[in-house]
């Protein structure tokens, strides 16, 4: 009887997720999904409050936003093999409480179900490779161009949420405003200065190359944040033996009023900042961990987005809004994370969170902002390989990333970018350089635009 060599087994995860294909081992996927984790965390605590505004149970949205994180990063993980976590989109639940409830009047209930919708689309687009052709529709410069802005936006997160950066605006009567957009915050305050010691921390550990560094910072800064008054130690740390009650939210969808003029704009609007938010996250992203093809595309487009489309649908069902991939992965891949470990890794803290959410809600933004300010310099390497030269390149290569940080948005910027691209590109008649596609998309933001 023949028995296997040690040396020739396989294990199980290294079957899955290509470990040695991808040049990374199982302890450095873990601690880069933890490291992502940590950085979005926020998002358990932060969606709740938004979109409780429109009369949602608080509870209740805890457990969707957990699930629906839950839901999509598995899919990513297991069926893209990409290190991407996704959950619950700033700006989209913002635009679900504030405009389309409390603002238009429509009931929570309705504004579900255009998100339930809205999936439903991004399911049926994914499927006949429309969003994939979108992500390969844009120029090798202008991807490069959208990872080096969106370092610069999640920088700027990190700076403005600690307080190392606030707004200088102020009113001054009759709905005037005055002073600068931002300036330096007050150094001296506790949160402050805790995102700057964390800063300090991580940076000696990337320097040293120390292993899981952006994680180590967190978990440091957290601890000096406690004698400092800024980490708050929960009262009582104790599993919970179930969640909340997801009933109060759950199926709550109402088709009566979704196809009234203003909800097709709203309709439009949740997929219009869906798609090219989550497409520049997943090229971005996937740009700085040097995982594009020779093509320039990026590898399982077409699975990957399937994970935000499957995460929107069951979100809206589970009683949450607009479900995304998250610009905070690039921490995770820049602690190393190359696969679907890494996004597994993470769907697993999601759940854990949902029984112990206390210990994961202790974590100040203080203590997160030092890793994503530094993910904001990683990211910034491929400026290098841009065509400064050819200003039909670098015009719309420099709008891309000014743009982003400056609007807030992903996909403001490309937005900037890409029609700036065209245009230039016609003027110069340099035809060949734009596919279809990309003259169909810039109609399509122009056409949003004029919408408002």
């Amino acid at each position: 009887m023949e028995f296997t060599k040690l040396n020739d087994y396989v294990s199980p995860l290294e079957k899955i997720f290509k470990l040695k294909q991808n040049k990374t081992n199982v302890k450095t996927e873990i601690m880069a999904g933890i490291t992502t984790f940590m950085t979005m965390a926020y998002i358990l605590i932060v969606n709740p409050n938004i979109l409780s505004a429109t009369g949602m149970d608080s509870s209740a949205l805890f457990t969707a936003t957990a699930l629906s994180s839950i839901v999509a990063t598995l899919v990513m993980a297991l069926y893209a093999n990409l290190p991407f976590a996704l959950a619950p989109a700033m700006g989209p639940n913002a635009f679900f409480a504030f405009t389309v409830v409390l603002g238009m009047g429509y009931s929570w209930e309705t504004a579900l179900t255009a998100v339930f919708i809205e999936g439903i689309i991004f399911i049926i687009l994914t499927f006949f490779n429309i969003r994939e052709a979108i992500v390969n529709a844009i120029p090798v410069n202008l991807k490069k161009a959208v990872s080096v802005g969106i370092g610069l936006f999640i920088a700027f997160l990190g700076l403005y949420n600690s307080g190392i950066v606030k707004t200088g605006m102020f009113h001054v009567g009759d709905g005037k405003l005055d002073g600068v957009p931002v300036e330096l915050g007050k150094v001296t305050s506790p949160p402050v200065l805790l995102a700057l010691i964390g800063l300090i921390i991580t940076g000696l550990l990337l320097a040293r190359k120390t292993k899981g560094a952006l994680l180590l910072g967190i978990i440091a800064t957290t601890v000096i944040g406690i004698p400092m008054g800024v980490t708050k130690l929960p009262e009582g740390l104790k599993f919970v033996s179930t969640p909340p009650s997801l009933k109060p939210i759950l199926f709550k969808l109402n088709f009566t009023e979704i196809f009234s003029p203003k909800m097709l704009i709203v309709l439009f609007t949740f997929l219009f900042v869906d798609m090219f938010d989550t497409v520049g996250t997943l090229v971005g992203v996937a740009t700085k961990a040097n995982m594009l093809d020779e093509k320039g595309n990026v590898p399982k487009a077409k699975e990957a987005l399937f994970a935000d489309s499957i995460g929107t649908t069951l979100g809206a069902l589970f009683g949450t809004s607009t479900v995304t991939t998250y610009v905070e992965s690039a921490a995770g891949v820049a602690d190393g994370g190359r696969t679907g470990l890494t996004a597994l890794s993470t769907a697993f803290m999601f759940t854990v969170a949902l029984f112990l959410s206390p210990l994961f809600m202790m974590i100040p933004s203080a203590a997160t902002a030092p890793a994503l300010i530094l993910v904001g310099l990683f990211m910034m390497s491929p400026i290098k390989d841009i065509d400064f030269d050819n200003y039909t390149e670098a015009i719309p290569a420099f709008l891309t990333i000014i743009m982003m940080p400056l609007t807030y948005s992903i996909s403001e910027g490309i937005v900037f970018g890409m029609t700036s691209y065209v245009a230039l590109k016609l003027l110069n008649k340099k035809f060949k350089d734009v596919s279809l596609l990309m003259y169909v998309m810039v109609v399509l933001f122009i056409v949003k635009i004029v919408l408002g």
